[in-house]
This record gives structure tokens, C-alpha cells and sequence, in this order.
């Protein structure tokens, strides 16, 4: 087990905590890592976009011109696909492009991100976390204790309040999230991660 410095939510030392090696000193495997990053971006994809096809399109009803004997290609509709303000042959349609990874995969990419997180010395272990009201500031200031108002932060806390949520949309270059909640993807888009003890025990019993 790794000692580390706890700190209270004033950025002043607390004492200390200790990290599981199996969940937080693994070797870093980037393949998973990769894969779970994909899935992560798959999934927030609406898949919204969308044409209109043959049964959608407004006009056409009628023949333009009779099938023989006009010396022209013979058209049923001015609608179709061939046509200035027709249909879309073969257009994109609205699609869910999510999919799920098996639940090994999940656990080697999110240990692995916690591992390489902690071995650049990017977790600060945190007493607790807690905003009594919902506020920005109280945030802000937070970070600014650790001198973190100018990094992108995850904070992550073993469960995630109606306060919290609030306190930090505001904020474009701040995340936060629970233990269950926690994606490869946002440790490794954070620059400094500050995470709970209770999140680290919520953690370490599922991965550990």
C-alpha cells in the first residue's frame, strides 16, 4: 500500500491515507485504456441527424409527364432522388450509436487511469467534500486553495449532492462526479483530480 497526504477541503494536511497497490499501481494497459475512451465518446453521440427519404418528402405526387413518346427519360415524381429538391437516396438516419464494454474491461481501464493518474501525481486525497449551499464560489475558492482555479479538475466524492451539481456547471473546466459515476475518460482529461476517502473506499471494494 502507497501512503499519501490527506488534506480537509481548506487545502491543510490532515494526515494521511493509504491507496491499495492493485487499484491505484497497476501497469497502465493503453489498449484498454483506448478502447474505453472510444466507448465513452461513442455513447454521448446523439445520432440525431437525419434526411428525409422518399415517404417524407412534401410533392411529387403527380406524374411529370407521360411515361411514352416525349423523347425524355420516363419519371414518376419530381420527388425523387435524381431531382433538385427530391428525396435522399441511402441518407443518414437517426441511430444510437452506443454500446456496452464486458465489466473486466471497464475495471482494467479504470484502474489503469487511476494508476497512471497517481504515478504523475495528479490524485489529492481529500478529508471529505461538501457544500452546504449551492455555490460557484465556494467551488472556486476551493481550487483556488490548491492552486487549481487555472487546471482542469475532476472531483470526485463518494456520492455526488443536488449542491455539488450546481456549484460546478458553471464552471466549463471543472467536473464533478461519485465513485460509481467515474470514467477512464475524465481522469484522463483532468489535469488534477481530487478525489474523497470515501470514494477511494467505494472504489477499492468494487476494483480491488
Amino acid at each position: 500500500m502507497a501512503e499519501v497526504t490527506l488534506y480537509k477541503q481548506d487545502a491543510s494536511a490532515a494526515g494521511t491515507a493509504q491507496l491499495k497497490d492493485s487499484v491505484f499501481a497497476n501497469e497502465v494497459n493503453k489498449d484498454v485504456l483506448h478502447e474505453s475512451v472510444l466507448n465513452f465518446l461513442a455513447n454521448q453521440r446523439q445520432g440525431t441527424r437525419s434526411v428525409k427519404h422518399r415517404a417524407e418528402v412534401s410533392g411529387g405526387g403527380k406524374k411529370p409527364w407521360k411515361q411514352k413518346h416525349t423523347g425524355r427519360a420516363r419519371q414518376g415524381s419530381i420527388r425523387a432522388v435524381q431531382w433538385k429538391g427530391g428525396a435522399v437516396a441511402h441518407g443518414p438516419r437517426p441511430q444510437d450509436f452506443g454500446y456496452r464494454l464486458n465489466k473486466k474491461v471497464r475495471h482494467v481501464a479504470l484502474r489503469s487511469a487511476l494508476s497512471a493518474k497517481n504515478a504523475e501525481g495528479g490524485l489529492t486525497v481529500l478529508e471529505g467534500f461538501g457544500i452546504a449551499v449551492a455555490k460557484t464560489k465556494s467551488v472556486a475558492e476551493f481550487l483556488k486553495g490548491f492552486k487549481a482555479d487555472k487546471a482542469k479538475v475532476v472531483v470526485v466524492a463518494e456520492k455526488l449532492d443536488e449542491a455539488m451539481k450546481l456549484s460546478v456547471r458553471n464552471l466549463p473546466r471543472v467536473h464533478a462526479t461519485s465513485a460509481s459515476g467515474l470514467h477512464p475518460y475524465h481522469l484522463l482529461w483532468a489535469e488534477k483530480v481530487f478525489i474523497t476517502k470515501g470514494a477511494i473506499a467505494k472504489l477499492e471494494e468494487v476494483l480491488g
